[in-house]
């Protein structure tokens, strides 16, 4: 709505007018019209998930997810592509907007251990190559953008190899990236907010040194913080491997989803284009010294991880498992004080407080890993509640 300015509209009429333009002033300020502003609409916050297509999604939950990115496409003598059992369940997905227009079905490439990111993006004919080969991958698949998941530039952790340059050279492989796909997008008529979108998966702390953030931001539509996996079978102790915050018993550097937002935000990204991870699935480790009921301690042996049906039918205050809540870190656990053993997860809890974290800090949204761990949907619909408006009182 238009603001009314009665001032205005004064200096507009004939001074013959001036009496009858003073009643109406009056009875506009009575009123109150004249301090009218423009509706308020509530923001809008994306749910990303990633999806492997282990199972089917309930038609009921589709309509909770913004965009699905298929993992993944694979990265074959620089170019990204596509073997036919994978094109058949990417196009599983792509099916699913023929009912649910409004979704976005992004492919991503990449993921652990995955090599060849250093090679593809060390050339400007490399980089180019990789460019066209995905815009050719999405218009071939009506898909509706790019995610990129180089674990990590730089870093050799996932046995892949790596450059001194790929510093530099991931912000130019995204710079090609985005031109390309701007261009394909133009001559399949994908303007505006159909074009083709682009994405990264990103980890925090060290795993991003070799990341130039401010220059690889403005080729990106948002960048999918990679907000679990702190703790694991490589880190030296227990603790929440999706947490919040700090947790009071986390050493000197320990990670946190609040740190990594911090990072990137004092690294000049936009808030509306970070999303946080949330992790459907949890972290066991056995042989844990018995310290704070396992929180950040040392342990003989990482046991493995569990879908989030598996986590609530065989563990979550079962078998002499006990789920204790971390009031620091606004993160659940479990400890099993007979066996030794402790699990770090996301529940309903944490995830709604990882929603009222976005909403307070502006975010774009949430990212989570992945579709097929939640089956029933019961942890996506937190995310999607969570997210959610305010109703005014």
């Amino acid at each position: 709505m238009m603001r009314i300015d009665s001032d205005y509209a004064l200096r507009q009429l004939a001074p013959w007018c001036s009496a009858w333009i003073a009643i109406l002033a009056g009875m506009l300020a009575g009123c109150g019209m004249h301090d009218v502003q423009p509706a308020h609409h509530a923001r809008h916050y994306r749910v990303v998930g990633y999806d492997t297509v282990k199972s089917d999604i309930a038609p009921q939950d589709v309509g909770k997810i913004d965009t699905l990115i298929f993992a993944f496409a694979r990265l074959v003598d620089g170019e990204v592509t596509l073997p036919p059992a994978d094109a058949v369940h990417l196009h599983r997905l792509i099916a699913l907007k023929a009912t649910h227009p409004r979704l976005n079905v992004v492919v991503s490439v990449g993921g652990w251990t995955v090599d060849g990111f250093s090679d593809a993006a060390s050339t400007a004919a490399s980089r180019q190559r990789f460019a066209d080969s995905a815009a050719r991958l999405l218009a071939a698949n009506d898909a509706d953008g790019l995610d990129v998941d180089w674990e990590y530039p730089g870093h050799t952790e996932a046995h892949i190899k790596a450059s001194a340059q790929d510093r530099d050279n991931f912000t130019l492989l995204l710079k090609d990236l985005r031109t390309t796909l701007d261009r394909a997008g133009d001559a399949h008529g994908r303007h505006g907010a159909s074009h083709y979108t682009l994405s990264i998966a990103a980890a925090d702390g060290v795993f991003v040194s070799s990341i130039d953030i401010p220059a690889v931001e403005p080729s990106l539509d948002w960048l999918n913080l990679m907000t679990y996996d702190f703790v694991n079978s490589m880190t030296p102790t227990t603790g929440h491997h999706s947490g919040l915050y700090s947790s009071t018993y986390a050493p000197v550097g320990a990670r946190s989803t609040d740190k990594a937002v911090r990072q990137f935000l004092a690294a000049g990204v936009p808030s509306q284009k970070l999303l946080i991870g949330v992790a459907f699935y949890g972290r066991e480790f056995a042989d844990v010294q018995p310290a704070h009921d396992g929180l950040y301690q040392a342990y003989g042996h990482y046991q493995g991880e569990y879908s989030w049906p598996r986590l609530k039918t065989e563990f979550i205050n079962h078998s002499g498992y006990i789920r204790y809540w971390d009031e620091v870190s606004q993160a659940p656990f479990l400890w099993n004080a007979a066996t030794h053993r402790f699990i770090s997860y996301d529940d309903p809890q944490s995830i709604a407080a990882k929603a009222a974290y976005v909403k307070s800090h502006q975010l774009g949204g949430i990212m989570y890993w992945e579709q097929g761990e939640d089956p029933q949907g019961e942890l996506l619909d937190a995310v999607w509640r969570g997210l959610q408006p305010e109703r005014p009182e």
